[in-house]
């Protein structure tokens, strides 16, 4: 029995931020944006909704696209740094009780912005080793609550959004989630950091007037050691399958920066029609990107059941994961 990725939804919440916004909000201009970073719009949750609200009504549509029922999802597994609690419960559990569902396995993953794959990782040893039959995977941010606004490093480059999957079974390999790889290096650690409010720096007045909540980049860093390791576990895991670029018919990068997509684009071979954009549409979602890029393809008509997508994600941690995937929506 194998995993298939039986279907795909996503939600993006109905605020609207431009550069042209954040023209009037730091010292920046809508043409250095885009060259920077190619993002020109990014949407912003409000104030009453969590991220599980997000995750909630990105997975109602993964659901009913499944065709199956609520209660046929036996997990729920949530990836994602912006839960709607710190410590507890977790952001699936809400979202399990959001969509009707109890007494069965659900929790959160931190991986940062290769959270979707690592927990389609999960997924496919659960449903494999025969433990769950249909897992529900989702990615889910509310970036805006851990982004300050006055720092135009890293403001400019985050959005809001949930996107989900089922991961059921299937008896035919050419349905199936071929093969996934994940890691980790945490020596990176402080590459990408929210410093404050866990153990190691508790909440504090301190940690509240210095800033420590918010997420801090180390940008020019971060690039530079991005574009080297998402080329780098694509070439092993396309040389792992007997495969090359041409085999793939999506290539569906993390959507973090138009210049990291393109440099790691270029050095595999992958033709510009093969690959999947909307970084300029949606900004930086963290683990809701891949799912919210797979479901634009597929509402946009270009992806079709039998397709064969390539996902490679980098984020926080430092992690990084890829996966050779069959679309197998029906």
């Amino acid at each position: 029995m194998y995993a298939s990725f039986k279907s795909i939804g996503a939600y993006v919440p109905p605020k609207k931020l431009t550069n042209q916004d954040f023209e009037k909000m730091v010292d920046t201009t809508d043409e250095w944006i885009k060259q920077r970073t190619g993002i020109e719009v990014r949407y912003i949750a409000s104030e009453e909704q969590s991220t599980s609200d997000l995750a909630y009504e990105a997975a109602k549509i993964a659901i009913e696209r499944s065709g199956l029922k609520h209660s046929e999802i036996d997990a729920i597994v949530c990836a994602t740094i912006t839960p709607d609690f710190l410590c507890m419960p977790s952001t699936a559990c809400v979202i399990a009780d959001k969509l009707g569902i109890s007494h069965i396995t659900a929790f959160d993953i931190s991986a940062a912005c290769s959270g979707f794959v690592y927990a389609m990782n999960i997924a496919k040893a659960f449903v494999e080793s025969g433990i769950k039959k249909n897992v529900l995977i989702i990615g889910a941010e509310k970036m805006s609550s851990i982004v300050d606004y006055s720092d135009r490093t890293t403001s400019i480059l985050f959005g809001d959004g949930a996107g989900a999957a089922v991961i059921g079974t299937s008896d035919k390999k050419e349905e199936s989630i071929i093969d996934l790889h994940t890691s980790s290096d945490g020596a990176y650690q402080d590459f990408l950091i929210t410093p404050g409010c866990g153990s190691k720096n508790p909440c504090s007045q301190k940690v509240l007037d210095e800033g420590m909540h918010y997420l801090k980049m180390k940008g020019n860093e971060t690039f530079k050691l991005a574009v080297n390791t998402l080329t780098r576990d694509v070439k092993n895991i396309l040389e792992k399958n007997s495969m090359t670029s041409d085999d793939i018919d999506f290539f569906i990068p993390h959507q973090a920066n138009f210049r990291i997509i393109d440099a790691v684009a270029r050095k595999l071979n992958f033709p510009q029609e093969k690959v999947v954009l909307t970084v300029a549409k949606y900004g930086n979602t963290s683990a809701a990107s891949i799912p919210m890029a797979i479901n634009d393809w597929y509402e946009s008509g270009k992806l079709k059941t039998g397709d064969l997508m390539l996902l490679d994600t980098f984020g926080g941690g430092l992690t990084w994961g890829s996966a050779i995937v069959h679309f197998n929506q029906k």
